[in-house]
């Protein structure tokens, strides 16, 4: 597909609906970035029996790991009740289980607020984070999003992200998605969401309307996986709202 950094994985879904418990929900906005990083350091965040599988089409074409920057605005759990939002940085390989034709995307690392680690996926840092957004709308109705994202956790694990772009029009979208654990495999949840979404970047399509954009990981997982990557694609989610579901045990 043309967003979320082309690792969704679209499923036929209808029929297992009453198998599955419902876990919360959420609306967010978020940012999504391909890279094609070095192989090497990609493949030790992924689990015994798993291999990588990058992007073979589409805006993201040949990236083999991705991050989004996720910006809650709201959270309600299963019984309809407000939570703490959280924010944060996820790290996503495409993955697929040897011997396995299917592409998923694998949660393998990040940096979240307190309040979402070490997260459902059971990888993510505890981490102090800092956005600063803002959307400037000229006369002419040009309109620059300017995004700034400062992580930090213990042990020198950290993310400086700055990202400027002219928004275009999003796309509206519905997806259903399942993502997988790096720590527990075997562990997937089951997301159903809408959202408005464009691709701002993609080396492989020649769209380009990103004016900035720096990137940096520290500590001793994530420097060396992102040390030299290349940015394949950039994607503006402004608006998602998600249903979270887990499968039938």
């Amino acid at each position: 597909m043309r967003t979320l950094l082309s690792i969704v994985l679209a499923l036929s879904v209808a029929p297992t609906f009453a198998q599955e418990k419902f876990s919360g929900s959420n609306i967010d906005s978020r940012i999504g970035v391909a890279f094609k990083a070095n192989e090497a350091a990609v493949r030790k965040l992924l689990p015994d029996g798993w291999e990588i599988s990058p992007a073979a089409s589409g805006p993201s074409q040949g990236s083999n790991l991705s991050i989004t920057l996720v910006n809650m605005q709201t959270a309600l759990d299963a019984d309809g009740k407000p939570t703490t939002p959280y924010r944060g940085v996820a790290v996503t390989v495409p993955a697929k289980k040897k011997g396995s034709d299917a592409t998923v995307p694998m949660v393998s690392a990040g940096l979240f607020t307190s309040n979402y680690a070490p997260g459902a996926y059971g990888v993510f840092l505890p981490a102090r984070v800092s956005v600063d957004r803002k959307t400037s709308i000229a006369l002419d109705g040009k309109t620059v999003v300017d995004e700034t994202w400062q992580v930090r956790a213990d042990g020198g694990h950290s993310f400086d992200i700055h990202v400027q772009f002219v928004a275009g029009v999003p796309t509206p979208g519905k997806v259903d998605q399942k993502v997988y654990s790096a720590a527990k495999p075997d562990f997937f949840r089951i997301y159903r969401f809408e959202m408005a979404s464009e691709v701002v970047r993609s080396v492989p399509t020649n769209v380009d309307r990103v004016t900035q954009i720096s990137f940096k990981a520290a500590g001793s997982k994530l420097g060396p996986v992102f040390d030299g990557a290349q940015v394949i694609s950039v994607t503006s989610i402004p608006w998602y709202s998600r249903q979270v579901y887990l499968p039938a045990l």
